[in-house]
């Protein structure tokens, strides 16, 4: 395969339109004009903004085909979303796909290499983030603000612009921390064109990530003032706890306690869960969602892509079951191995509303994974409203639904999992409350007490294919061990563990042999 390529070109050439005219970032940019006339004006940086956060949501400036952002691979499955979907969930115990697309089995298999296209693609992916937010936070720097004689509440403005490109740019780098620990760093400080950017080491990016975040709070708006789609300072602390609670993993040090206090400032800004956790991934779901703090916005007319949510939705519906369900089509790919349905009390939902699966002609047991119906169906993402309504396009092909990165239930169980690591500034009894807090939303019984197990198990209720579960087994010791197995895990029907070096996903061989800065994770 041809080593993947970003297009990069020119930022102000072709900035895409991000999210519907009822989301707030909904901006089409001009494609003509020279960088000096774009940032000319408020506006000018505001559209390019749109173009920062529209590369989280979109595949390309023309639609789910035609100018792709990321060369070398389909750009149907180019999306941020749908690719660090697939690196996350399909490598677990939570999800299992039919497809045979190039390299989509290694992940339950677990025996990726580093010409894996869907791991060059959003290795890919998020260094075009970056590359965009490098441009963005170079351009609306203190000096070029001044040049351009911007002053009082216009540059204020561009001055928080310029925080959320730097939020944006720390997101991308924690992926890649997260996901190829050891990947090619830069910032606005680099050369533009053809630059061979140094490696930076999995414990410096988490310095890096850390130090941003916390750089940028006082630029920020204050949390829940935002506008939809927008990022504030709950979004930063938001990414702070979670980065916190994985430290360890990260850098060898723990840090609960910094784990706490962050999750806690979020909980603590007057966020609230939504009354049915059903809701939490409908069509309507931007309207009064008291619980998302930061969203990947998608919109059926506007934001057409076979990525994001439009890939949950269809992918998850196939074999015999009713397509009105979800409110898309049914593409019969995505669905869950049976330790997922097998930690509610009942698959039907009776005992925890969170369980949200098909059974009919599904079957539990996975004997042939190319077959949709081996495996329980997966309906939490559904492209219908609250009254039922479907989605906005006709056609019943794209989604509505906006993809909540951090929510409020997220918070609620950093806070307990790190106190029961021994993080201080929080107490278990406190962690009790906001852990039957989810429980009362579910109809599920209260606990009087937990421990670490039933957090990792709670962690699967609540947030089951929203893209955590390869960081939580990794946490837990969970994820390459043979202690713990699913079905077809390393590719055998019983599940079997495999190397530890398989924690880490490989940086692209393209990008290893363009780059002689870089060297190739352990193993790979």
């Amino acid at each position: 395969m041809k080593r993947i390529s970003v297009y990069i070109t020119s930022l102000v050439l072709g900035m895409a339109l991000l999210v519907s005219c009822h989301k707030s970032l909904d901006k089409n940019p001009p494609n003509t004009l020279s960088s000096d006339a774009v940032y000319s004006t408020e506006a000018g940086y505001m559209e390019v903004l749109a173009k920062v956060y529209g590369s989280m949501a979109l595949t390309g400036n023309q639609g789910p085909a035609g100018s792709g952002d990321v060369a070398g691979i389909d750009e149907g499955t180019s999306d941020f979303l749908r690719l660090f979907w697939k690196a996350q969930e399909l490598s677990t115990d939570e999800a299992v796909v039919a497809w045979n697309d190039p390299g989509i089995q290694d992940f339950h298999n677990m025996n990726w290499s580093s010409s894996n296209p869907m791991l060059k693609g959003l290795y890919y992916r998020c260094t075009y983030i970056v590359t965009l937010c490098n441009e963005f936070i170079r351009e609306s720097a203190d000096d070029k603000i001044s040049s351009r004689g911007f002053t009082g509440t216009t540059a204020s403005n561009i001055k928080q612009m310029r925080a959320e490109a730097r939020f944006v740019r720390a997101f991308a780098n924690w992926v890649l921390m997260d996901l190829y620990a050891n990947p090619g760093f830069t910032t606005e400080n680099d050369p533009i064109g053809k630059f061979n950017p140094p490696r930076k080491t999995r414990t410096e990016l988490f310095t890096f990530i850390e130090s941003e975040l916390k750089a940028i709070d006082a630029d920020l708006p204050a949390a829940k003032s935002a506008a939809y789609g927008r990022v504030d300072k709950a979004a930063a602390w938001s990414l702070l706890a979670r980065i916190y609670l994985n430290a360890k993993v990260y850098t060898g040090t723990d840090k609960y306690t910094d784990a706490v206090t962050y999750s806690k400032k979020v909980i603590d800004a007057g966020y609230s869960l939504l009354s049915n956790y059903s809701w939490l991934m409908l069509a309507d779901n931007n309207v009064n969602n008291t619980e998302a703090i930061w969203t990947l916005n998608y919109d059926g007319i506007k934001t057409k892509n076979y990525g994001g949510t439009t890939f949950l939705v269809n992918a998850s519906v196939g074999g015999d079951m009713d397509k009105a369900v979800s409110g898309l089509g049914a593409w019969g790919g995505i669905r869950a191995t049976k330790n997922l349905p097998l930690l509610f009390p009942d698959v039907n939902g009776t005992g925890d509303k969170r369980a949200e699966f098909v059974t009919g002609s599904q079957n539990l047991e996975i004997n042939n994974i190319a077959d949709f119906k081996d495996g329980l169906a997966v309906i939490k993402f559904r492209n219908k409203t609250r009254t039922g309504a479907f989605g906005q396009d006709p056609d019943r092909t794209f989604s509505d639904i906006d993809f909540p990165v951090f929510r409020l239930a997220e918070m609620y169980l950093i806070y307990a999992e790190a106190v029961k690591r021994g993080g201080t500034g929080g107490t278990e009894a406190q962690a009790l409350i906001y852990l039957n807090n989810l429980r009362t939303r579910a109809q599920a019984s209260a606990i009087g007490t937990y421990s670490l197990d039933y957090i990792l198990d709670e962690r699967g209720r609540e947030l089951y294919w929203e893209g955590f579960r390869r960081s939580d087994l990794i946490r837990y010791d969970r994820f390459v061990e043979a202690s713990y197995l699913w079905p077809w895990k390393a590719g055998v029907k019983n599940g079997a563990g495999v190397d530890a070096y398989r924690k880490i996903y490989p940086i692209p061989d393209s990008e290893i042999a363009a780059n002689p800065n870089l060297t190739q994770n352990s193993g790979y």
